[in-house]
């Protein structure tokens, strides 16, 4: 088993999901020039590290994707019929973590988008990593199945642990878990995806997968 881990390209940004992110119903004129004002100020800042591995579902080693999954219910059900699946760790660093924090206390609204901001950049750079993965599997005949992270249906947080140990986090991408299991930078994901043969997306419906039926987005 291969810990991989690289840095990416930025992925182009998304408005329409920063404003759903800062739950902004429609955009102004001020609201624009706000957002490309923290943009302008986020990207220089902004990193896309990723790092990952692929694992067989059945090695039943200690640390090992089997016996992660094998602790949820929701987990097992978007990797079932698998063989193999994916553990990744995605950040984009501390900066956006800065910035945030001072204007929370100078200009919260500039603080609420650069939150949204971060939100987007994050999904943005985990989306890209799996169309990247996708696109290795597919020489294979193989495809990815949707991901879902701790934290998600009855996935523990406390998997979290696993993950990183797993992926060696602190070290690959410079990302850490408090004892509280929160990761720093905050602006970061981490996730399993289950492998599944060409044509097969499993249940692309990640709704159906979680018990939680009081999202906002649930779909």
């Amino acid at each position: 088993m291969t810990i991989r881990h690289m840095i990416l390209d930025p992925p182009a940004i998304n408005r329409r999901e920063v404003y759903r992110y800062a739950r902004i119903a429609s955009d102004s004129i001020e609201i624009d020039n706000l957002l490309c004002e923290c943009i302008s100020e986020a990207e220089p800042m902004l990193e896309y590290r990723v790092c990952w591995v692929r694992d067989d579902i059945k090695r039943g080693e200690e640390l090992s994707l089997a016996t992660i999954h094998s602790r949820s219910s929701a987990l097992s059900r978007a990797l079932y019929g698998c063989d193999e699946g994916i553990v990744f760790a995605a950040t984009i660093g501390i900066g956006i973590d800065r910035l945030i924090a001072k204007y929370s206390r100078i200009a919260p609204s500039k603080a609420l988008v650069l939150n949204a901001l971060g939100a987007e950049r994050v999904e943005s750079l985990c989306n890209k990593l799996c169309s990247y993965l996708d696109g290795e599997l597919c020489t294979e005949g193989k495809q990815l199945r949707p991901r879902v992270s701790p934290g998600y249906g009855d996935i523990e947080l406390t998997i979290q642990k696993d993950i990183f140990s797993l992926l060696d986090c602190p070290r690959r991408i410079g990302l850490t878990l408090t004892d509280s299991l929160l990761m720093s930078p905050s602006k970061s994901v981490t996730a399993i995806a289950g492998i599944g043969v060409g044509g097969d997306r499993g249940d692309a419906d990640k709704c159906a997968l979680c018990t939680k039926d009081d999202c906002d987005y649930r779909s």
